[in-house]
């Protein structure tokens, strides 16, 4: 099967520093306090790494700020995302990230073997990833690995996550925040 890839610039060069909101795995069924906590929080930009589950959500993220999204194994194959992105964001004049957004990634915590073909072929600093339903924050090679946790409906006892990514200073920053209380997830 072909896999779509799509390379996108994001210009945030009017602000020194973002806050970046990211979803995965929401299933056509965001959890209630998704968009009151996005609101509070305010990102610049959310990434969603598959498993939207309904269109209609794209465009209420989009009522918050720019998103972006891919496909993950539940949403429908064809033009309507690509299966993965690389994602330019432009801060201030000088300072620009690299990010890598796709549903599948990681095999026993290590990059997969198409995630390691498309770093190689579009180099990026953080690889944002969903399908576990399991917040994940690590390392591989160099790159931050982030899975935002499910953002839909609860799973095997799993909690109900989104992440966020702050860059200030030059300096990666990340989250992870507990949908039920609004706190910060932190593995027990």
């Amino acid at each position: 099967m072909t896999q779509r890839h799509q390379i996108r610039t994001i210009d945030l060069s009017d602000s020194e520093s973002c806050l970046i909101g990211a979803l995965s795995d929401t299933h056509g069924r965001p959890h209630p306090n998704l968009f009151p906590l996005l609101e509070q929080r305010r990102p610049s930009l959310i990434l969603h790494a598959g498993d939207v589950g309904d269109y209609d959500l794209t465009e209420d993220l989009e009522t918050v700020c720019q998103a972006v999204f891919v496909r993950g194994n539940v949403d429908p194959a064809g033009p309507m995302w690509p299966d993965s992105m690389t994602l330019h964001v432009k801060l201030g004049n000088t300072f620009r990230v690299d990010l890598l957004l796709l549903h599948f990634a990681l095999v026993q915590f290590r990059l997969n073997k198409d995630a390691l073909d498309l770093l190689r072929q579009h180099p990026a600093q953080i690889v944002v990833f969903g399908h576990s339903h399991i917040p994940f924050l690590g390392t591989d090679r160099n790159v931050h690995l982030f899975n935002p946790g499910s953002a839909g409906p609860s799973r095997m006892g799993l909690p109900t996550t989104m992440g966020f990514i702050e860059i200030a200073s030059g300096q990666l920053r990340f989250k992870h925040l507990d949908l039920r209380t609004g706190e910060v997830w932190k593995p027990a």
